[in-house]
């Protein structure tokens, strides 16, 4: 298969459409916990879709999985749990750094570690992306998408300043940057390890390609992996809140207990919630709105019912949307010749576009002024043109590697 960076280009905007709307479905979640929606969910990120696809679309899975070597199937797992680990730090960064300099801190480390590290690690770095005009002309895009990261943190914060002083001070009521450079570090790199995993997993891409499967999903198998090692962050600590705040039976009766209320920690890293309005959304829509007229004007407990099956098939599709972020990825990666490490920048990059775009239709930037729309209008330009400076670096690389 010939690598074509265009497809792979338009390969990553697909992925990125679906990280940045994942989180709608789950918007129509009615009366559940957090820790309940996001395990519901997960079992479809993590485990039913990357089972069912990889094995309706990949060559011999399980035999693939079984001939890879222990080190390799243990590096790619690990990564996973890691990239996991990053949501236990990523709240901690919002409430230290306030949302916009913590996202925007997050996702450049995110972006920059996930990106560049894998060619470092390989010994890469400087023959073929120092080394080369291609690769110059991807390290710039990869600057531009960060100096796009930068603009989306500028315009939050001006969209903050709109704020009433009463929600100003509840924003940055336990700032502190020692603190919070500190956290924000470990989950942009934390975050960053889904990349390391997906690079570590390279062997088992070119074994399932020798058991016949095509070059476009040779990256399923990996996801796999991967993915096992998320769900066991997540599913620890998920179960961590279910047993503290009881509410694991939220999974199986109707019926909902009105002092389930909770205030806990989310474990999203930076690729579960790359956009402002995410994380607004995640407490606003998803838990206070649904939940603040039961504090105020509690119902019977008889009355109160948790639309079952409503619930689950939009946890399903959540979860569902949610993997093919990196279902997209993996057959972006396969189009991108020898630069594939400069996936990951374009991946965060279409992630913020089009979270961003979502936010615009949500309406959560009207009355931001006119200084916020203008920076948010800058970002959404440098991200663009910063997937199309990859794209074209990588297609260069492939035009010279022809001569």
């Amino acid at each position: 298969m010939i690598p074509n960076p265009a497809l792979g280009v338009f390969f990553h905007w697909l992925g990125g459409l679906a990280s940045g709307s994942f989180y709608v479905p789950y918007k129509g979640v009615k009366y559940w916990a957090w820790e309940t929606f996001w395990l519901a969910g997960g079992f479809f990120s993590w485990i039913i879709a990357p089972w069912i696809l990889a094995s309706l679309l990949t060559k011999d899975l399980l035999s693939v999985l079984g001939q890879s070597p222990s080190s390799v199937l243990f590096w790619t797992f690990l990564f996973g749990v890691l990239w996991g680990v990053g949501g236990l730090t990523f709240g901690l960064t919002m409430r230290y750094l306030g949302l916009s300099l913590g996202m925007a801190v997050v996702l450049g480390l995110c972006a920059a570690f996930g990106t560049l590290m894998p060619p470092i690690f390989r010994g890469e770095f400087m023959t073929q992306v120092v080394g080369t005009t291609s690769g110059r002309l991807i390290l710039f895009g990869i600057f531009v998408c960060l100096a796009g990261i930068t603009a989306a943190g500028l315009a939050g914060r001006s969209k903050e300043r709109a704020m009433s002083p009463e929600q100003q001070r509840a924003a940055i009521e336990e700032f502190d940057l020692r603190k919070g450079i500190g956290v924000a570090v470990v989950s942009g790199v934390m975050s960053a390890c889904f990349a390391y995993g997906l690079a570590a997993g390279d062997p088992i891409k070119a074994l399932t390609v020798r058991h016949g499967t095509s070059k476009l999903w040779q990256g399923l198998p990996v996801l796999v992996v991967v993915l096992i090692g998320g769900f066991l962050t997540n599913f620890i600590w998920c179960l961590i809140l279910l047993v503290r705040n009881r509410t694991g039976y939220q999974f199986f009766e109707a019926r909902i207990r009105t002092n389930d209320v909770r205030d806990e920690p989310r474990i999203e890293t930076a690729v579960d919630a790359p956009a402002r309005q995410i994380v607004e959304h995640m407490g606003s829509s998803l838990e206070s709105d649904r939940t603040a007229a039961l504090l105020e004007d509690p119902p019977p407990q008889s009355a109160l019912r948790a639309p079952m099956l409503r619930n689950y098939l939009l946890c399903a599709l959540a979860g569902t949307t949610w993997y093919f972020q990196f279902f997209f990825y993996t057959m972006g990666e396969s189009q991108m010749g020898r630069y594939a490490f400069s996936s990951w920048t374009l991946h965060m990059a279409s992630i913020i576009i089009f979270s961003s775009l979502w936010g615009i239709g949500f309406k959560e930037w009207k009355g931001a002024g006119v200084r916020a729309a203008s920076l948010l209008s800058l970002a959404l330009f440098l991200l663009v043109a910063s997937t199309v400076i990859v794209g074209y670096g990588n297609y260069l690389g492939l035009t010279t590697a022809g001569h």
